[in-house]
């Protein structure tokens, strides 16, 4: 391996300043080598709700010779280089890891910033790859408050090339989708460190509005609700169960003829639904309430009423209404200590209706955590009846700064999920991926998603 002065190079400062090095390395046969003991290395199964794909295991300390070489050349010669260029100077800290990505592999949109890293790189070794097979490294725009906007640019990855790019506030890319179900997407991946770039302060988004309930009685209860959930003592049942786990699943909740009836509607193309981003922290798509049908308009009144508050305080225990039974209060240990916080204040609600497809999610993210707090979450899913688990788009549940994943809810037609979290609970939406696509559609499915507050 050598510093070559008349590599095929292409510079590129939008949208970041990034670099693109064809047949980085001159030696064919190396780089051949070179990619048969990275496919002889362990690989492990890495999912969270940022990415999908298998990394191997740590290359700083490999003694594999092509490997060796390889990671020696550049973070000996070729760091040395990049400082002339740049005019900084890097640090010796070797950071490099290989990763696979096959079908429906992905690492969503971010921007790679992490104390100390200053340019990140990439050296692809894939067989002959076309923009179709997905994994792309697509590179987003940036608005004033730097957040991610448009992808305008996406690099297809071909075999022996190097790409570099400044890790910045704005270098915000992803790795879009694996569409390829016979290709293996193969990379060297890693960082040169040295003094960060100066960041402007955390973009803070607006708090999402929430209300107080509309007053309507339990007529409105009764003719939606599956009676089941009207019984008396059934509530008293399904609050026991709530209380020992913080979570239960009302099936078949909304009565048949209902529930079709806003199955059918939602499939109108009346709705308008809205792309939200940004996409470092969401892509779903929600629905416009000033066009919904007239009975998919009802349901989201029936969910914001004030009989449906009493009917959730009945479930859980929760102070969701005044006419909540005070002795009900007793033994909510599985609360965590949210006593505590019960006071006075009016209960509130904020609530969304969703499309899912291909490419939605919801993504963990510092503003998130710095707003958590006690809330009861329900999500009443339609039209996924035959909606597989690998398809992605459920709900998991996680502790903040943790990997442990706390609880997932799959959506299932018709069936009400209520989970309580605390100030140390997080959650996002998995992303929905090419598996929920066929020649004739794709598909789709939607939920009402809100959050009620004591």
């Amino acid at each position: 391996f050598k510093v070559e002065r008349n590599w095929d190079l292409e510079l590129d400062c939008h949208p970041f300043p990034h670099c693109v090095i064809k047949n980085f390395i001159d030696d064919e046969s190396f780089v051949e080598n070179l990619q048969r003991e990275l496919l002889g290395l362990n690989f492990h199964e890495k999912s969270n709700d940022l990415y999908k794909f298998k990394q191997s295991d740590d290359l700083k300390k490999r003694k594999e010779p092509h490997i060796t070489g390889l990671r020696a050349a550049l973070f000996g010669r070729f760091r040395l280089w990049l400082e002339e260029v740049l005019g900084v100077e890097l640090e010796p800290t070797v950071d490099i890891s290989c990763a696979k990505y096959e079908y429906t592999d992905v690492l969503l949109c971010h921007d790679d910033e992490l104390e100390g890293r200053r340019v990140a790189f990439i050296l692809y070794l894939v067989p002959p790859w076309q923009n179709s097979d997905g994994g792309t490294l697509d590179l987003y725009t940036t608005d004033s408050n730097f957040q991610p906007q448009d992808i305008v640019k996406s690099l297809v990855p071909s075999w022996n090339t190097l790409v570099l790019f400044e890790v910045s506030p704005v270098s915000f890319h992803q790795v879009s989708e694996v569409l390829s179900q016979d290709k293996c997407r193969l990379s060297l991946s890693g960082w040169f460190h040295g003094p960060s770039l100066e960041r402007p302060p955390r973009y803070v988004e607006p708090p999402v509005p929430r209300s107080p309930h509309l007053p309507r009685d339990e007529t409105l209860l009764m003719e939606w609700v599956n009676p089941v959930y009207l019984d008396i003592s059934y509530q008293e049942q399904i609050q026991e169960e709530f209380e020992d786990s913080s979570e239960i699943q009302l099936k078949d909740f909304l009565k048949e003829e209902k529930f079709m009836e806003v199955n059918e509607a939602l499939q109108l193309a009346q709705i308008q639904w809205i792309r939200r981003g940004p996409p470092n922290k969401r892509c779903c798509e929600v629905a416009a309430l000033d066009t919904l049908p007239q009975c998919v308009s009802a349901c989201w009144e029936l969910l914001h009423s004030e009989a449906f508050f009493l009917l959730l305080s009945n479930f859980t225990g929760l102070r969701l209404h005044y006419l909540l039974n005070n002795s009900r209060e007793s033994g909510l240990g599985f609360f965590k200590g949210a006593e505590c916080h019960l006071g006075l204040s009016t209960p509130e609600c904020s609530g969304e209706l969703r499309r899912w497809s291909q490419g939605n999610y919801t993504l963990l993210h510092d503003g998130e955590a710095a707003r958590a707090e006690y809330a009861l979450d329900l999500v009443l899913p339609f039209g996924c009846v035959d909606w597989q688990t690998d398809l992605g788009g459920f709900t998991c549940y996680v502790a903040n700064e943790e990997d442990e994943e706390l609880l997932t809810v799959y959506p299932e037609d018709n069936s009400l999920a209520l989970v309580y979290r605390d100030r140390e609970t997080l959650k996002f939406v998995k992303h929905v991926n090419h598996r929920s696509f066929t020649e004739s559609t794709s598909k789709v499915f939607f939920d009402f998603c809100f959050v009620y507050y004591e």
